[in-house]
């Protein structure tokens, strides 16, 4: 939805609901304070390796925002990121490995979680229940269960809990979705998004003891209990069903929150199901996500189709690897638009898209976010619990496709593609691709992900248990995200 229609939706949610007081949140040790514009936010930042770094910059930046704790469960990371905090301005922060430690803290006013993905939703959970406003990365969850319980926990602590899909705070990006959904360019049909970063092989490390200065347990939290090696911490965890979500999950999830936020009102599909698999040149890895995925979304009259494709710009080793591609494009009944340049199908001449009205609060993500803190306005929040839960779970619900799957020879892709032209082109693009890196078809299967029918009301799988259990997950106590929040 567009900012302007947002506005108009939450107001009258707010006035049904008072889901969003000021800092009125009993049983918790909220300060009980409003945030002035003078005032500090004291702001904890939650996993502080990669991303993080982003977030201690964005926030040690603000005037009146002050971190004050940094929280990991790795310790060599302390110093360096402590003195990061120190050179944007700010004041020694404190250092802890266990995110309950900075919760307990009276004066701690928001947390941003830049942690892997399973811990998102835990956090996101306990922090409002503590009276913390949340800014968490993307995906806001690991699975959809989670994400529905980070969006009934902001409202009933009445927390800005505001995702880390970046677009959202883009101006630009929001007044181009204005114009998709004004029908000025034709009825949308097909809404495309792209994935298309080098993912090549990670190769095998082997089980051994966990450095000292490590909380491995601490680390895996939620995640079920087992040996430590070096592909987990500390970025290819994004390769592991226990603890990341592919690259659909990693970098798609922007793509796929633009994609999703150009149907007007979607919210979950009506229908998904994915092809695809985990090619290697050579030996076979250790990673367990698919590095090649096409997935497709079935809304009431518009597909959403998504390309993850991570066999590409390697063109010392492949030079026929294709170029890396994340973007969107729109196909409606009249053309299609590709970046602000609407192509008439009849060969008409390209012209700037125009048209769109929609406005975003200013700052950024990290700006948009310690404002709408201040102003305690839903609609100043420019990507809302809600709107990351839809967005993360599409990306869930491709990849539940995909773990329920079946292997096929690719002579076989005919039948399970149908015909529409987006994605039939989507997959013989992914063959292609395959093939550009000297993988034989011919000797290779891909898998056939099982096609869900999905109730967008309830959140659930029509008729199949197997695909409602991978919605959620066991959890490992006390690393548990509640049924009640």
């Amino acid at each position: 939805m567009s900012k302007l229609t947002r506005r108009t939706l939450l107001k009258s949610a707010a006035a049904a609901s008072a889901a969003f007081p000021l800092f009125t949140i009993a049983g918790t040790k909220a300060s009980g304070k409003v945030i002035g514009a003078n005032d500090t936010i004291r702001l904890g930042v939650a996993g502080i390796n990669g991303r993080g770094t982003s977030h201690i910059d964005g926030f040690a930046s603000q005037k009146n925002v002050d971190v004050t704790y940094l929280i990991d469960p790795d310790t060599t990371l302390f110093g360096s990121r402590g003195d990061r905090v120190k050179s944007k301005g700010g004041t020694t922060p404190e250092c802890v490995q266990d995110i309950r430690e900075a919760l307990d803290d009276k004066n701690l006013d928001a947390v941003s979680v830049a942690t892997c993905n399973h811990w998102h939703s835990l956090i996101t959970v306990w922090a409002c229940q503590a009276g913390k406003d949340v800014y968490v990365e993307k995906p806001m969850s690991h699975n959809l269960f989670e994400g529905r319980k980070c969006v009934e926990a902001a409202a009933k602590y009445g927390r800005v809990v505001q995702h880390g899909t970046q677009q959202r705070s883009d101006e630009n990006r929001a007044r181009q979705i204005d114009a998709i959904q004004s029908g000025k360019y034709g009825k949308l049909l097909v809404s495309k998004g792209y994935c298309c970063k080098p993912r090549w092989s990670i190769g095998h490390k082997p089980i051994e003891k966990a450095p000292s200065t490590l909380d491995f347990d601490l680390w895996l939290g939620p995640a079920p209990k087992q040996d430590f090696h070096r592909n987990l911490v500390h970025y290819n965890w994004h390769w592991f069903w226990d603890t990341g979500n592919g690259d659909t999950g990693n970098q798609g999830v922007h793509e796929m929150d633009v994609a999703r936020w150009g149907i007007k009102g979607a919210t979950l599909p009506n229908k998904v199901w994915s092809v695809g698999g985990r090619f290697v040149p050579g030996e076979a890895d250790q990673g367990e996500t698919p590095n090649m995925q096409l997935s497709v979304y079935e809304y009431d009259d518009v597909l959403l189709v998504f390309e993850t494709r991570g066999l590409v710009e390697n063109k010392s080793k492949y030079p026929k690897a294709p170029p890396r591609n994340v973007s969107n494009e729109f196909y409606t009944t009249e053309g299609k638009i590709v970046g602000w340049k609407f192509y008439p199908k009849d060969g008409g001449t390209p012209e700037s898209i125009s048209g769109g009205e929609a406005t975003v609060t200013p700052g950024g993500p990290f700006g948009a976010f310690t404002a709408a803190m201040r102003s305690r306005k839903p609609e100043d929040i420019n990507c809302d619990a809600e709107v990351a839960h839809y967005s993360s779970a599409l990306c869930h619900l491709g990849n539940v496709s995909y773990r329920l799957g079946e292997s096929a020879s690719f002579s076989e892709q005919s039948k399970s593609l149908g015909d529409n032209k987006q994605v039939v082109e989507s997959f013989e693009t992914l063959k292609s691709n395959i093939g550009a890196v000297d993988i034989k078809l011919s000797e290779t299967t891909y898998t056939v992900g099982r096609t869900l029918t999905l109730n967008p009301k309830t959140e659930k799988f029509i008729g199949d248990e197997d695909a409602n259990q991978l919605l959620t997950r066991p959890y490992r106590k006390p690393f548990v995200v509640p049924e009640q929040v």
